[in-house]
This record gives structure tokens, C-alpha cells and sequence, in this order.
């Protein structure tokens, strides 16, 4: 597909933007003033792809304009065949420089431990590994002014939770199998897939802050939670009943789980609208190495600021997907 850019034009890069959180990003962008915005969609499913395309598009502001290109963060390879088309097409001028970044798909595994094509444990392989092959490959082309925005979940901070598991960090060598801290060594196996969603949710924060020290000035990286989104596809491998409660009866008890379990409890238009301000607003220009929770930036777990760790992950990632330092 070709598209005719308006002068000024900027790229926004939104992976999982087909549906969900990223969708309603990706649908804020595009009706938004402030642009002009192309906003590029990495997706695995075409169909899908082309099917989000003609709805974002028929909502757009004049001037702003939305494309699929495809790309699967479970397969390396193919993140890297969708990062070098894209340098090719920014540098060659055929698509605006790259103002964003948005790191937003991910995935909530089910009792089963799944890998991903790269023989890694699916929700570290493709919430982690593959956004930082993503993130790594497409630095030639996140000049200054640019930005990434990593998603990440308030499930990864034991002081905010009411419900479910906290992260069991262990090491990226023994994440990328699957394998948790000790202290996750009783978890049946419903238990164990949530746990290793909301490892691999401190991880992005990792991350996000290793990589905000290693950006060049005006390039700037932060982390966002979007608070418990109810209905989206995030589950979707999850238990078929479980699935269903998620889906269908949860969304309806609202009023119940913001006294219960948490006050942060948003649709998906509002958790996209704030991630769609994060990765546009011109005010946040010079922000970075911090955690969001919609649009208000806050402390992350005490235990996301290990630097060490941070630095580790960082280093046994280079390890684990070959990326090059």
C-alpha cells in the first residue's frame, strides 16, 4: 500500500495494535490534531491486519494514515526481517522518521510450558526477547527526537497486588526455559503460566530502564501500566472456563473488582488513550527511565531498580538472541 505523507509527518510503530489496548492507541493517534501520524502495525495474523487497517483509517484525521506490515515476536527471524524493511523504507524515505515505538503486545500463557520458535518459553519469549530484538534493531532509525513506550503491568509489583502471583525472578537463562526462583516451586500449573507473565512483566520494566541509560541523548524509553483492562485478548491461551469468566462475566462486575482487587480498572479506549499520550505528547520530549500508571508517572516495584539485575537481563539477552552490543 502507498500512501501520500503530509509535510512533518512522523511514524508510530505499535505492535499488538490490531486489537485491544493497542488498537485503541493506534485509534486515538489517528483521530488526534496533533500529527500527521502514520501509524505502522507489526502483525502476525494479515487478515486481521488489513481488517484493523480499513476500520483505523475510515476514523482518521486528513492527514493521518495507518498501514499493516507483517511480523511475528515469536519467530526472531521475522522480527528482524520486519525491523530491516522498516529501516530500509524510513532511510530510503519512502515512510516518515520514526517517533515511536510502542512495545505493547503480550501474552498470558495457560497450564501448558510453550515455546516459542526460538525454543523460549512463550510470555518471556515474546513480552521480553522479542521487543528487545525490536527495540535493538531499529535503534539506527530512533534519531533524535524519538521514543519508546514498553507496556507493562502493575502485576509485577507484590505491593500493588491484591490477586494473583508475584514475579519468582531467577535469571534470563532460566527464564528463557521457563524456570522460575525457588520460591515459585509449589505453583500448580495455572499458577506457574501467571507467574511467569508477571516475571516477564518485570522484566520489560528491567528493560525499560537499562535501556533509557543506554540511549542517546532526545531518544527517551519509558514503561507503562495500563491497569486491569477487562475483555481484551491478553488470555486468550489461558483455561477455556477461565477464558470465559475473563470475557464475559468479569466486564460486568467492574463495580465488585475496583472494591475488591484493584481501583485501576480501565477499558481499553482509556488505557490506550493514556498510552497513545505517552507516545505522542510533546511535554514528555525530555522524560525518561520512568514508570507510568496511565498518565501519572510513579515508582515502580522496589524491586524493579536492581540495576545489577537490570544490567544482567540486559547482557544474557544480548546472549539469548544474538543481538549485537
Amino acid at each position: 500500500m502507498s500512501h501520500q505523507f503530509m509535510d512533518g509527518s512522523r511514524t508510530i510503530v505499535i505492535t499488538g495494535g490490531s486489537s485491544g489496548i493497542g488498537f485503541a492507541a493506534a485509534t486515538a493517534i489517528l483521530r488526534s490534531e496533533n500529527g500527521p501520524w502514520h501509524v505502522v502495525l507489526p502483525v502476525r495474523d494479515a487478515v486481521r491486519g488489513q481488517v484493523a487497517v480499513e476500520t483505523l483509517s475510515a476514523g482518521a484525521a486528513a492527514g493521518n494514515t495507518v498501514e499493516a506490515m507483517a511480523m511475528d515476536l515469536s519467530a526472531l527471524a521475522s522480527v528482524r526481517t520486519f525491523a530491516a524493511e522498516l529501516t530500509a523504507r524510513v532511510e530510503s524515505g519512502r515512510i516518515p522518521r520514526v517517533h515511536a515505538l510502542v512495545c505493547n503486545a503480550g501474552v498470558q500463557m495457560g497450564t501448558r510450558l510453550t515455546l516459542t520458535a526460538d525454543g523460549f518459553e512463550t510470555a518471556f519469549g515474546v513480552n521480553h526477547l522479542g521487543h528487545f530484538v525490536l527495540v535493538n534493531e531499529l535503534l539506527p532509525v530512533l534519531r533524535a527526537p524519538a521514543r519508546v513506550v514498553v507496556v507493562s503491568s502493575g502485576t509485577h509489583d507484590p505491593a500493588a497486588l491484591k490477586v494473583g502471583p508475584a514475579p519468582a525472578w531467577s535469571n534470563a537463562e532460566a527464564l528463557a526455559r521457563g524456570i522460575l526462583a525457588p520460591s515459585a516451586a509449589g505453583d500448580n500449573a495455572l499458577i506457574a503460566g501467571q507467574r511467569r507473565y508477571s516475571t516477564s512483566k518485570l522484566a520489560n520494566i528491567y528493560f525499560t530502564y537499562a535501556l533509557a541509560r543506554r540511549l542517546p541523548d532526545g531518544v527517551t524509553a519509558n514503561a507503562f501500566d495500563p491497569g486491569m483492562v477487562l475483555g481484551t485478548s491478553l488470555g486468550r491461551s489461558l483455561p477455556a472456563p477461565v477464558r470465559f469468566v475473563s470475557r464475559h462475566v468479569l466486564p460486568h462486575l467492574t463495580w465488585l473488582l475496583r472494591r475488591a482487587v484493584t481501583p485501576h480498572i480501565y477499558s481499553a479506549s482509556k488505557s490506550g488513550s493514556a498510552l497513545a499520550w505517552l507516545a505522542t505528547a510533546p511535554e514528555l520530549a525530555g522524560t525518561t527511565g520512568r514508570y507510568f500508571a496511565g498518565r501519572t508517572a510513579i515508582r515502580s516495584s522496589d524491586e524493579s531498580y536492581d540495576t545489577v539485575r537490570a544490567d544482567d537481563l540486559w547482557n544474557d539477552s544480548l546472549s539469548l538472541t544474538g543481538v549485537r552490543a
